[in-house]
């Protein structure tokens, strides 16, 4: 059976489901194929479930710390089992809400794997997706445009693969029923960095190796050193520079692991290994290879607008690369429905898309780091601000880290912001504005913030620039 459609969508993650509410939004008759769970990694395997346990190790590591304001808490317990549910409940009461709004924009939502054909009966196109249904039918879309939304998954090491009880990934991790003694982490990124901070607050030994020469190898370097320098005092331990020996590599009961650094070798050992070297894109058996879509490093090729070679396809999200971030692929999605509505549409500039870390510290970043800046050839200034001397982090007992801004010396223009400390994932919107809106660094620093917040820093660091922050 055939259905014929102005768009098909396949992937019904973060990037896919917003296209499909636009794409309804626009007046479009949209399909959604799903082969797992609508939502996608976002919701049911990445940035909504791993939040949750990290709140839980706040409040865990908050309780404990519970005397710091005055408060005497004693016999503080973690019940991992309930700080599953408490993930789970949330997981599925957002699942619903996405459904639902699937219900409300008419959209048809077929449960099953979608492959493209190539030009056939149905259409003289390629781009007709063959939709293998779970009740073991099958059904063919027929879209005048088609978005591609497949996501991504965890990378496992070249000769090891994941087995779920010792060699996790992040999906695994999540899925854990109780806590290890302890976790060796591969991977000193975004994914490591946060997997560390929560398990060190629950009370797990961590390990983390990174071949880089610091962790968080693409954050601006004083930020960089800041993360370590907070989890190495809360007990996480670093191997940088480091190499792990695959064939060494003993996964029995444990695991026990060899690794080379600066010439000379060390044995670790811990009960489970968490991989977190990266993703690669969900490519395979969609019938790239029936249409003339380019694949580049396993990523496909897309112009600014999320067109492939196939102009009526168009490509979002972690599949093709980039900024590999849940807000990003919804953009990418609602701009790819805008320009196939032959809207005007600005392509999305990398520089003004914030990034965060969810850690304890929290991290966030918009923007050029200072290497980044000196190697584009920029003559700069710089401003940094602590959240020691900001009142409100007194408050909140969270007086650990700085804001750090970068100004072009010659025009004054916003360059990059980059923040360490509480609550710096929901500050770092007030930077993302400003470079949207091309600021120069001391319109920041001229807007009144209000007092006590931890936003002053912000505008004081912008101030720093010059010299002229009030609190220092």
């Amino acid at each position: 059976m055939a259905e014929n459609y102005d768009l098909v969508i396949v992937g019904g993650g973060t990037g896919g489901y917003s296209a499909a509410i636009r794409a309804a939004q626009e007046g479009l008759k949209t399909a959604l194929v799903e082969r797992d769970l609508l939502g996608g990694t976002c919701l049911h395997r990445g940035c909504i479930p791993s939040k949750a346990l990290l709140r839980s190790a706040e409040v865990f590591r908050t309780a404990k710390n519970a005397s710091n304001y005055g408060i005497k808490a004693e016999n503080i317990e973690l019940n991992f089992s309930d700080v599953q549910t408490r993930k789970q409940e949330i997981v599925d009461r957002l699942a619903n809400g996405v459904k639902a709004l699937m219900n409300k924009g008419k959209i048809d939502v077929y449960s099953g794997r979608g492959r493209m054909l190539g030009p056939s009966i149905f259409s003289p196109s390629p781009g007709t997706i063959s939709v293998d249904l779970e009740n073991g039918e099958n059904e063919m879309l027929i879209g005048s445009n088609v978005i591609l939304a497949t996501g991504s998954s965890p990378r496992p090491l070249p000769n090891t693969p994941f087995d779920s009880e010792y060699v996790l990934s992040s999906d695994h991790a999540l899925e854990l029923t109780e806590l290890p003694a302890s976790m060796l982490i591969v991977g000193g990124g975004v994914i490591g960095i946060e997997w560390a901070s929560m398990l060190v607050d629950f009370g797990v030994k961590v390990t983390v190796i990174e071949t880089a020469e610091r962790i968080l190898p693409t954050a601006d370097e004083v930020i960089s050193k800041e993360m370590m320098k907070q989890l190495q005092k809360r007990g996480v331990e670093f191997y940088i520079g480091a190499s792990l020996d695959e064939e060494s590599l003993q996964v029995e009961g444990s695991v026990t692991a060899t690794i080379q650094q600066k010439g000379t070798s060390q044995q670790l050992n811990a009960e489970k290994m968490l991989v977190s070297i990266g993703r690669t894109a969900n490519v395979a058996d969609i019938g790239i290879d029936n249409t003339d879509i380019v694949l580049e490093n396993g990523y496909i090729s897309v112009n600014e607008y999320g067109q492939t070679k196939e102009s009526h396809i168009y490509a979002i999200g972690d599949c093709i690369g980039g900024l590999q971030l849940a807000h990003v692929a919804s953009h990418e999605g609602l701009l790819a429905v805008a320009h196939m509505s032959n809207k005007h549409v600005e392509p999305i500039n990398p520089l003004t898309v914030a990034s965060c870390i969810y850690s304890f510290p929290e991290s966030a970043q918009v923007g050029l780091t200072e290497a980044q800046a000196k190697k584009a050839g920029y003559q700069i200034k710089v401003g940094t601000f602590p959240f020691a001397a900001i009142g409100k982090a007194l408050v909140q007992g969270d007086e650990e880290g700085f804001v750090k801004l970068i100004a072009d010396a010659s025009n004054n223009d916003l360059l990059g912001v980059h923040i360490i400390g509480g609550h710096a994932t929901e500050l770092i919107s007030e930077a993302a504005l400003a470079k949207f809106l091309d600021a120069a660094y001391f319109e920041i620093g001229e807007t009144i913030h209000p007092h006590p917040t931890l936003s002053e820093a912000i505008g004081e660091a912008a101030l720093a620039v010059d010299k002229r922050a009030i609190h220092m």
